[in-house]
């Protein structure tokens, strides 16, 4: 049997096809005699669509079809509610810029480009909704009447008694964070190719986080059994979350269902920016207390959230907003109240960290401001209050084992330069000095998130491996088919490593599956930070049932040359999770947990207000590293998204029309913004029901990172900055009030 490889930085299997160009991503997709489709999108924010004419797009030469909300068998799709129209019909409203009035077709990209300008559409301007807090109101307009609110959910936890809680704190801070509107900025535009396969099956290859949703959702709408449906999702260029909701699949699907030709569609990047997705703003009003000694008394919390044009996965964001929303502390009495809310701007969705990452920069700054008031060193405060194994969360429930978040403060701590007294106190280190004009400080930031989908929901993944034996019926290789999308992240290598370590065979041996629906079984969502434990158990269950039956074979005189075994892993099975009760929110509401600190020394201008990152330090707790390198890779890509959150990402809408209309007008970290130093940390308390211990990774590097540096710029300037970004005029013009 082979070597260990659990826990060895062993090369990303894509690497070499990525690195050398081999790689095949869905705009890299052609095909004989195919046709090219583009959109023509919404001209208003909200507005009832009186007529279209397609008449003179129609007669363009070159045009083959231009498609309609006629066109659409089953005009609705949505990932949790089917509240997307996929054409907006005559008599019906568009009601954000992303909403589609109709496909053109043509020969070329040119020609489709040139007459969907020519589709004629009369529209009755409606007042906007663009702002989730006044959407609230009674007397706002709706942007679904038949819902008679803009109020899309509401969700609550009451624990304990808050108003006696307050009573006993003897300091109670407060403050109101906003955080911005997010683009994921993935690398690859949308694009694809759908066409009919040898079978019949309506096909479509397209960057997916879910393939077998995805399906669910184009049966639904072309009115077909999911069988007749076939999803491919070769390599991705980056998805962030972006990639969970469908913008291009369905669309592909249609042209390709109603013209039975191959259709090739790419978004331009201004579409991509405009006409998808964001992460969710928050509005967050806290007030926490604690006593003397530095414990936490009680924590009453509004989060009031911005869905956009419809639902998505809005209700689920907040959701998980809701259960994280007094950090990973002990709150003895919590009134948490979240509500996420219908406007006509872009739609809110998944995006790393989903909904924890909003709570975050609140529930950290809080912490600090406690700290600060009880003039307690920020790491001490924490350690004081964080969850241990057996901790009771918010919800009511126990935190289950491999609670690794004091190890990963104390560790980041250590490394940043605190150390611990005889006495027990925590000492940091001596604030860094101001170098020619440039002030510096230091912040701390404690986070953790779910592993898996929560709240009762039947998250499962299932694998498929196959042995080929050899004469000597050794195994010569296994091929592991499972739907667990890798969009960077590096999954399929971490699987096969699972795989390999399983079978004790070497990972040149594994070779895993193209996510193909046709052929793969569903491995669920490639979000949730869910993978390496949802995907990564289901695979080592596989792997030894094929184990047994190999070395079945070996005892036999004629054993077989082909092996096959299936298993499907549900996370109920290792921890159930139950959803909210309707009036105290009390609920077990996560399968597992990654935890995560981070320490972040800046750099603050004093004659301009810009910050500098100067030094990172990111521990993470992941139950166990498979891949210590791919960590170190996350961590990094985390930072750089934390940091471009905390300092300089903001997606501008002014009465739902775009005003970040390009990529050049977005500003994400470049090379030069990144921190000089990070210093990964990676932190292993085993999760028993992972794979090998294993958790996650994924979502949790972004988390601290944005708090950490609120923390730092306030450390160094006396500021606090409650309205993210923390652009140079902010944080100049703190200063100057202070």
């Amino acid at each position: 049997m082979g070597a260990s490889v659990i826990g060895q930085s062993l090369p990303r299997i894509d690497a070499q096809a990525k690195v050398t160009g081999q790689a095949k991503y869905p705009g890299d997709f052609y095909m004989e005699g195919m046709l090219h489709a583009k959109v023509v999108w919404s001209e208003h924010p909200h507005a009832r669509v009186r007529r279209i004419d397609t008449s003179q797009a129609e007669a363009y030469p070159g045009v083959v079809a231009v498609l309609t909300y006629k066109d659409v068998p089953v005009n609705e799709y949505g990932i949790n509610i089917m509240d997307q129209p996929v054409l907006v019909a005559e008599g019906d409203k568009v009601r954000w810029v992303g909403d589609r009035i109709a496909i053109v077709v043509a020969e070329s990209e040119r020609i489709a480009e040139a007459a969907r300008r020519l589709v004629e559409v009369d529209y009755e301007p409606l007042p906007v909704v663009d702002d989730s807090r006044e959407a609230m109101r009674p007397d706002t307009p709706l942007v679904h009447e038949e819902k008679g609110t803009n109020v899309l959910e509401r969700f609550k936890i009451r624990k304990g008694d808050v108003e006696a809680g307050f009573a006993r704190a003897d300091v109670i801070v407060e403050g109101y964070y906003v955080t911005p509107w997010v683009e994921h900025a993935y690398l690859q535009p949308d694009a694809g190719l759908g066409y009919i396969d040898e079978e019949g099956r309506v096909t479509v290859v397209a960057a997916a986080q879910w393939a077998h949703d995805d399906l669910r959702q184009i049966a639904h709408l072309l009115d077909l059994p999911e069988d007749c449906v076939r999803e491919i999702v070769p390599a991705v260029g980056g998805a962030f979350g972006g990639r969970e909701d469908m913008f291009i699949q369905h669309l592909l699907a249609l042209c390709t269902y109603r013209l039975q030709r191959p259709v090739k569609m790419v978004f331009s990047r201004e579409e991509t920016v405009c006409r998808t997705g964001k992460r969710h703003p928050f509005y967050m009003r806290y007030k926490t207390g604690a006593t003397r000694d530095g414990k936490l008394t009680a924590l009453e919390t509004e989060l009031i959230s911005d869905a956009g044009a419809y639902a998505s996965t809005s209700t689920v964001v907040m959701t998980n907003a809701t259960t994280f929303a007094a950090g990973p502390y002990v709150m003895p009495n919590a009134k948490i109240d979240g509500c996420t809310v219908y406007t006509n701007n872009a739609v809110g969705m998944a995006i790393r960290g989903f909904g924890a990452t909003q709570a975050a920069v609140a529930y950290e700054l809080q912490m600090d401001k406690l700290a600060e008031a009880l003039g307690m060193d920020p790491v001490e405060f924490r350690l004081k209050n964080l969850f241990e194994d057996g901790s009771i969360a918010v919800t009511g429930h126990p935190m289950p084992p491999g609670v690794g978040i004091k190890e990963t403060l104390r560790q980041a701590a250590l490394a940043a330069g605190w150390y611990k007294k005889e006495d027990g106190h925590w000492v940091r280190p001596e604030r860094p000095a101001p170098v020619e004009g440039k002030l510096r400080g230091v912040g701390v930031a404690c986070s953790y998130k779910n592993v898996g989908y929560s709240m009762g929901f039947d998250d499962k993944s299932t694998a498929v491996v196959e042995l080929s034996l050899d004469e000597s019926r050794q195994v010569e290789t296994a091929v592991v088919k499972i739907a667990a999308s890798e969009v960077g992240q590096g999954v399929h290598t971490a699987l096969a490593q699972i795989a390999a370590e399983t079978l004790g065979i070497g990972m040149e041996r594994v070779d895993i599956a193209l996510v193909d629906t046709a052929g793969v079984p569903d491995g669920g969502s490639c979000s949730a930070s869910r993978h390496t434990y949802m995907s990564g158990n289901a695979v080592m269950a596989a792997c030894q049932l094929a184990r047994e039956k190999w070395c079945a074979a070996l005892r036999a005189e004629r054993g077989k040359t082909h092996i096959e075994a299936r298993y499907t892993f549900h996370g109920r099975h290792a921890r159930p999770t139950t959803p909210f009760d309707p009036e105290t929110g009390m609920c077990d509401p996560h399968i597992s947990y990654g935890y995560a600190t981070q320490i972040a020394l800046v750099e603050v201008d004093a004659e301009t207000g810009e910050v500098g990152l100067l030094k990172l330090y990111s521990a993470h707790d992941v139950g166990r590293a498979v891949n210590p390198q791919m960590i170190k890779g996350q961590i990094g890509g985390g930072v750089q998204m934390g940091e471009g959150y905390a300092l300089m990402e903001e997606y501008i809408q002014q009465k739902g029309v775009v005003r970040t209309r390009k990529l050049s007008e977005y500003f994400i970290p470049t090379v030069l913004d990144m921190p000089r130093e990070i210093v990964p940390i990676i932190v292993e308390v085993p999760d028993p029901t992972g794979p090998y211990g294993a958790t996650g990774v994924g979502e949790m590097t972004t988390l601290p990172t944005a708090p950490a540096i609120i923390s730092a710029i306030h450390d160094a300037t006396g500021v606090w900055i409650e309205e993210l970004p923390a652009t140079a005029e902010k944080v100049l013009m703190g200063m100057r009030e202070k």
